[in-house]
């Protein structure tokens, strides 16, 4: 077998996928185009549905796959090449239901917590996942496998200049609440009835000020005060749990 361990980039345009939930979520998804899956027998009898006749298979050892994929990545004998997903654009998920929140990201660069807020918006039926493509992590192994399928199915948009795009979310009628541990308000205290933009910043920085000036609200999450804050993505989990369960006007 050929191939190098890495983080999941197979090669230019094409992404490394590992993991019995991404990989599965990865081939039921008419959007991904497919190049190749490594695999052990016991892993593709784990997948939900058979694989086409015609699909290129490589069967291989556990430790035949280990070597593909990033230093003890849990690969559960599936490790898939595919191309990387097509552009997703601001305006064409603002066109979907509105009660279903944006997420904005600023700065958030950990794949693990981007795939984890992934996996929440998608439990909580978040429209998009919106990122400033210079400042967050790139489409990856790592991330698909925090993302336990969701990367296939929340819509990720990379923008240039997070701060329009923030603008052109106000003008699309989306209120844009800051989450920040110094917030006068608590979320619950700032949701409004209507479409809703949750804005995050990275761990320990959290929003740049630029990001800060550009929301309508800065809210806080009610929290007890015994420990400082929560991980980004748990936080995140929380503030979409609020917006799903907010009382409609």
């Amino acid at each position: 077998m050929q191939g190098g361990r890495g983080s999941g980039r197979a090669s230019a345009g094409a992404v490394r996928l590992w993991g019995r939930h991404a990989v599965e979520a990865a081939l039921k998804n008419p959007e991904r185009n497919h190049r190749k899956l490594w695999a052990t027998r016991e892993g593709v009898a784990s997948l939900d549905g058979e694989l086409p006749p015609d699909f290129p298979v490589e069967y291989a050892q556990p430790a035949d796959l280990a070597r593909l994929v990033a230093r003890d990545a849990p690969h559960q004998g599936l490790v898939l090449d595919c191309d990387a997903l097509e552009d997703r654009f601001l305006d064409e998920v603002m066109q979907g239901d509105p009660a279903r929140p944006l997420v904005v990201l600023d700065q958030v660069t950990d794949p693990h917590n981007v795939g984890a807020i992934m996996r929440s918006a998608a439990a909580f039926n978040a429209a998009a996942i919106v990122t400033q493509d210079r400042h967050s992590p790139p489409e990856s192994g790592t991330l698909a496998k925090s993302a336990s399928g969701a990367l296939e199915v929340v819509p990720w948009v990379r923008v240039v200049n997070l701060a329009r795009a923030l603008e052109e979310m106000a003008e699309a009628g989306y209120w844009r609440i800051g989450l920040d541990g110094e917030g006068k308000a608590t979320l619950g205290e700032a949701l409004p009835a209507g479409p809703v933009a949750l804005v995050l910043g990275a761990e320990g920085d959290g929003m740049r000020h630029n990001i800060t000036q550009h929301c309508d609200a800065i809210a806080r999450l009610p929290m007890s005060g015994a420990v400082e804050s929560l991980n980004v993505s748990n936080a995140a989990a929380i503030a979409l749990y609020a917006l799903a369960v907010r009382p409609q006007g």
